[in-house]
């Protein structure tokens, strides 16, 4: 994936393809139709769960999203670069980085594994995020905050999370450090 991945054109590649106006998908994924526009032509950046709640009004993964037409890794071991990064394009101004690199075909595995880095002031995002399925992690460097429902803590090097994905949640690097977490999803989320 190069750095001039274009998420608008992506986008509108997709929703042509599956035959839907923006009014439609908007609908189709409970987000403002504006939004889907502002997308669209570059104007706007969504969060990662912006795009991840839109992408669901097409039934599918922020992997095939990014990449397309790459082949499923079905080897059982991956260095470093032949980790997929599935979001590091979202954030082109570098603001708020947030980069999540996937080992191998998580759907073909029904387990989503990923290394994650925030960076100082990194953040999924004001609207919380919900889907169908379990994750956990655990800090290797740095801190994060985690929100959990109504249930916030800073989670430091070794710390861990668990929980049903289902519950509102949200992660925040509010230090001035990078914060490195490995974490699983099951079934995949993005």
């Amino acid at each position: 994936m190069t750095n001039d991945f274009d998420v608008g054109s992506r986008l509108k590649e997709l929703r042509t393809q599956f035959n839907l106006s923006q009014r439609q998908l908007a609908e189709a994924a409970g987000v403002p139709h504006g939004q889907i526009s502002m997308i669209e032509t570059n104007r706007s950046s969504p969060s990662v769960a912006s795009l991840r709640k839109i992408l669901g009004g097409f039934g599918i993964t922020m992997s095939e999203f990014f990449e397309p037409d790459e082949a499923p890794m079905q080897q059982p071991f991956f260095t470093p670069n032949e980790l997929r990064d599935l979001t590091s394009q979202l954030y082109a101004d570098g603001d708020g980085m947030i980069r999540l690199k996937q080992v191998g075909d998580a759907k073909a595995h029904g387990l989503q594994l990923l290394h994650e880095r925030y960076e100082p002031g990194a953040d999924t995002g004001e609207s919380m995020i919900e889907h169908e399925a379990n994750e956990g992690g655990i800090v290797i460097a740095g801190e994060l905050e985690v929100t959990v429902g109504d249930e916030v803590r800073v989670l430091k090097a070794g710390d861990a999370y668990l929980f049903d994905s289902r519950n509102p949640h949200r992660f925040r690097n509010i230090s001035d450090r990078a914060c490195e977490v490995i974490s699983a999803c099951t079934p995949p989320y993005l």
